[in-house]
């Protein structure tokens, strides 16, 4: 004996008795034409193998037939009521043996039920419907079988579906059992790894109330979504369907599961407008031969006791029939075709179209370039604002910001890196210019000057401003004038190397010429007390070696700086976005410092010598012009540091020249300036006496 468990009444009616003590009952109706052609594909399997002598010899098949009216509590009675042998009233046969195998559920609800209890008896159970993929555990159900795919694969295959037509945002109605909750459950984990939402997810049953079904409806109508996948049988989604056809819900791209995408009762005209379009899958199928005229032969004439063979022709013959048109509804003319199922999903689909085209679901459109994903407090991944990416960072392509090189910087669109503007001291520009003719306008003087000196080396003036140190301090300042040019232009490495060494060599030639000078001053003002022999002993020599000796220490200073951490060219970024400041990166800022303090050093020495010679009695006091030169240049470098340090860009290299012509003009016009107007505009004053400031009477 094989047993047979069906849903083929599926709605389930409660009663309640007149009576207050008894309990309500449950009843069943509504005849599907479906599920009874299921039971005939039984019966039939049964005939072909009993009439072949091949297959099972000297055993003949029996069977039994019981309705579930798709409830689990129903199936599990059926399937103790098959297992025990125990008889129905409507059964004549008073011993009818034990059933050796168990051809049972549609719903996975119910084939959980059934495996749970029959299974540790080892009942073969074979379910023609259920696809829970919590059924393939054969820890728990190891004596379950089917003849159709788990949720597990339909799961993937649906994700897929979702993942080709790049639906992101989706809503999901489940039917509230095992199989509904299990399979959204499978969808949910592989269609998430797309990056797909889901926007909800609603339950519905068909015992459910009508105010629970428009709840549902609520839900959708609420919702932006225009995907929706149904994971339900179709006895749980009818009565939904109803609902959404009745208040004319359009416009929504239905994902069907396989449940229903091929039920008879779905695929009726008035559910065309709502639900004309609908995608999924479908098993393969296959001709069974014979199969149509088995079908075709059913009648109550033939065996009477039949199971369910007179429902079947009261529906076939009824005027209920002829109303509801059961032959556009895939009823009757597909009822007995061997290929099974209503034909699926069309050569073209015809969508649900909205505003013309095929159906997008997104909860947020694709960002445009320049802008990032930026998420939504409380709402799923694929909820987002889109806001324009962070100065330096752009986004094109992909829905993050991505940093630009650090040559580059983002367009106005933050959608394309461009080359950053690379800043340094050009010669062309206005202040380049300005700066390189006023360097080459003190380097002019300086040579003028010493020409005039050359030229008038034998009048008094010249003389007493000492003219080997004059043409000494004259050369020192020529170049310092030039040092300014090294500041101007592309820094490379060699010329990072030459502008701050070749700055501190010349001004510390200059200054130690400034120093030899004001030391001969100095030692003539001492002259002029008896006894004292110091004049003498200063002579040419004694100057050549200070002026040499000072020089040689900076010089020695400039040597470890380029030997040991070198200035070398570098690109500041901080400056500005879209700039790249290109400098000349001091390497050793120890070394650095050292260069500028020796100079200082120097200066200070000069300042004190001179400051105390500026009373000599001489009318021509060359101590007071070189106190005033040094207090200029003092002033110039400690205003220069802050400056320095402050200065953006190309204006710390303004600055830096800035001094050195400051402090080079200071000592040219201080020191030589004097000597040139007399020269040229009181030469009676170039006199010996009116230089000793002897007059004589």
């Amino acid at each position: 004996m094989i047993g047979g468990i069906f849903p083929i009444l599926i709605k389930q009616i409660l009663s309640t008795s007149t009576f207050d003590k008894e309990p309500p009952k449950v009843q069943c109706e509504g005849f599907d034409l479906r599920i009874y052609r299921w039971t005939q594909a039984m019966l039939f399997a049964i005939e072909e193998i009993n009439n072949d002598p091949a297959l099972l010899p000297n055993i003949s098949l029996g069977y039994r037939i019981l309705n579930s009216c798709a409830s689990p509590t129903n199936a599990l009675r059926a399937a103790l009521t098959l297992a025990s042998g125990a008889e129905e009233a409507k059964v004549t046969s008073h011993c009818p043996p034990a059933i050796s195998a168990l051809i049972a559920e549609s719903g996975s609800s119910q084939s959980i039920a059934v495996a749970g209890i029959l299974g540790p008896f080892h009942m073969p159970i074979i379910s023609y419907f259920s696809t829970c993929a919590c059924l393939s555990d054969r820890t728990k159900y190891p004596t379950f079988f089917r003849t159709i795919p788990s949720d597990y694969f339909q799961a993937k295959a649906l994700a897929a579906l979702v993942k080709h037509f790049g639906w992101q945002w989706i809503g999901a109605i489940q039917s509230d059992n095992d199989y509904g909750r299990n399979g959204i459950l499978a969808f949910k984990e592989e269609v998430e790894k797309f990056g797909v939402c889901v926007a909800f997810v609603a339950s519905v049953l068909r015992t459910y109330t009508r105010d629970e079904f428009l709840e549902v409806v609520e839900i959708i109508k609420q919702s932006s979504v225009k995907v929706i996948l149904a994971f339900s049988v179709d006895g749980d989604f009818y009565p939904l369907m109803q609902e959404i056809v009745n208040q004319n819900i359009t416009g929504i791209q239905w994902i069907s599961c396989v449940a229903w995408i091929t039920s008879s009762r779905t695929s009726t005209p008035e559910m065309y407008r709502s639900f004309g379009g609908t995608v999924g899958f479908v098993m393969q199928k296959m001709a069974i031969p014979k199969l149509k005229h088995f079908l075709t032969s059913i009648s109550p004439y033939t065996d009477p006791n039949a199971p369910f063979v007179r429902d079947f022709w009261e529906i076939m013959v009824s005027k209920i029939l002829q109303r509801v048109n059961f032959t556009n509804q895939f009823g009757d003319e597909v009822f007995f075709d061997e290929n099974g199922d209503p034909p699926a999903s069309y050569d073209v689909i015809n969508w649900q179209l909205i505003n013309g085209k095929v159906p997008t679901s997104v909860c947020s459109n694709v960002c445009p370039v320049g802008t990032r994903k930026a998420q939504i407090q409380g709402k799923p991944i694929c909820c987002f604002d889109c806001v324009p990416c962070a100065d330096g960072t752009i986004a094109n392509s992909t829905a993050d910001c991505t940093p630009c090189p650090k040559e580059y910087w983002s367009n106005d669109r933050k959608d394309e890196c461009i080359p950053r503007t690379i800043e340094f001291l050009k010669y062309h520009e206005p202040m380049g210019l300005a700066l390189t003719f006023v360097s080459l306008l003190g380097a002019s003087l300086s040579l003028a000057t010493m020409v005039v000196f050359i030229n008038y080396k034998e009048t008094p003036v010249i003389k007493a401003s000492n003219f080997e140190l004059s043409s000494l301090l004259l050369f020192s300042l020529f170049l310092c004038f030039l040092c300014p040019l090294t500041f101007i232009g592309r820094p490379t490495v060699w010329t990072c190397m030459l502008r701050h060494t070749a700055f501190g060599v010349t001004f510390a030639l200059c200054i130690s010429c400034v120093l030899g000078k004001t030391i001969v001053v100095v030692t003539a003002f001492k002259a002029t007390f008896p006894g004292n022999k110091i004049a003498g002993k200063f002579g040419h020599a004694q100057q050549r070696i200070i002026i040499c000796s000072c020089t040689l220490i900076q010089i020695v200073i400039c040597i470890l700086w380029l030997t040991l951490n070198p200035p070398y060219p570098h690109m500041l970024f901080t400056y500005s976005n879209k700039m790249i400041v290109l400098e000349c990166n001091t390497g050793s800022q120890a070394a650095f410092y050292a260069v500028l303090g020796y100079i200082g050093i120097l200066a200070i020495i000069c300042l004190i010598l001179a400051f105390m010679a500026r009373k000599l009695p001489d009318n021509f006091n060359e101590a007071k012009l070189i106190t005033f030169s040094m207090l200029i240049f003092c002033a110039v470098w400690i205003t220069f540091v802050p400056a320095y340090i402050s200065s953006p860009g190309k204006f710390t290299v303004a600055v830096e020249i800035f001094a050195i012509l400051s402090s080079a003009f200071g000592l040219l016009i201080c020191i030589f300036a004097p000597k040139c107007y007399i020269i040229f505009l009181k030469p009676e004053k170039n006199t010996k006496k009116h230089v000793m400031g002897k007059i004589i009477k």
